[in-house]
């Protein structure tokens, strides 16, 4: 395997992981391995995570899309909390870390295409996301309602009214308030029931233009 043969295999993805060279080649997988570390070290290929790589753009003609890349690194894995509230512009900041929720274990990632942070969320709860178009792919995101909840879930301690005003949210009109308190009656906590409660109250106030930092 060569580097002009690789790009014609998987140039049009973009990145791809060791099983798939392996599976399109059939090489021995420590010969395939060897030769990708080569080419990292060369800069024609970008290591995103071990046995994960990518084609850098000068490369070929394919943009990397980070938010697929985010999917893909660490799955099962949808977008969600910061930065899918980020996305969906419910708070002002566009969020640089690309952080998803996960099955597995909490895992962080960097690499040239940016920060990438998983957080454990239990089975029960890993539902609540879609296929949303970013650029030319469908990338798995968590619904508003579900990336509030996501939010509030992993941090820890009651989510009042001041400690909602902290986070400056906005457009609340994108959450779907019945939807938001079934989902959180699917997370089997008390504590995430009466936050969702407490942001139909927020929400009102924040739409009428009452909310004070």
């Amino acid at each position: 395997m060569n580097y002009e043969g690789l790009t014609k295999l998987l140039g049009k993805q973009g990145f791809f992981d060791l099983a798939a060279v392996i599976q399109l080649t059939g090489e021995r997988r420590e010969s395939i391995r060897i030769q990708l570390s080569r080419l990292c070290r060369s800069g024609k290929l970008i290591s995103l995570r071990r046995g994960m790589y990518a084609f850098p753009e000068v490369g070929t003609a394919v943009s990397v899309n980070p938010a697929l890349v985010a999917n893909r690194l660490y799955n099962p894995s949808y977008l969600s909390t910061y930065w899918a509230l980020g996305f969906y512009s419910l708070i002002p900041e566009k969020v640089v870390m690309y952080t998803s929720v996960t099955r597995r274990v909490t895992r962080s990632f960097s690499n040239p295409l940016g920060n990438f942070q998983y957080r454990t969320i239990k089975k029960e709860a890993f539902f609540g996301y879609r296929p949303v178009g970013i650029g030319e792919h469908k990338v798995l995101v968590a619904e508003p309602e579900k990336a509030l909840l996501d939010l509030w879930y992993l941090n820890s301690g009651d989510w009042n009214e001041s400690r909602m005003a902290e986070m400056r949210f906005q457009n609340t009109k994108l959450v779907d308030r019945s939807r938001l308190n079934d989902y959180a009656e699917r997370y089997k906590s008390v504590r995430l029931v009466k936050a969702a409660a407490l942001w139909a109250a927020f929400a009102g106030k924040e739409e009428e233009g009452m909310i004070e930092l």
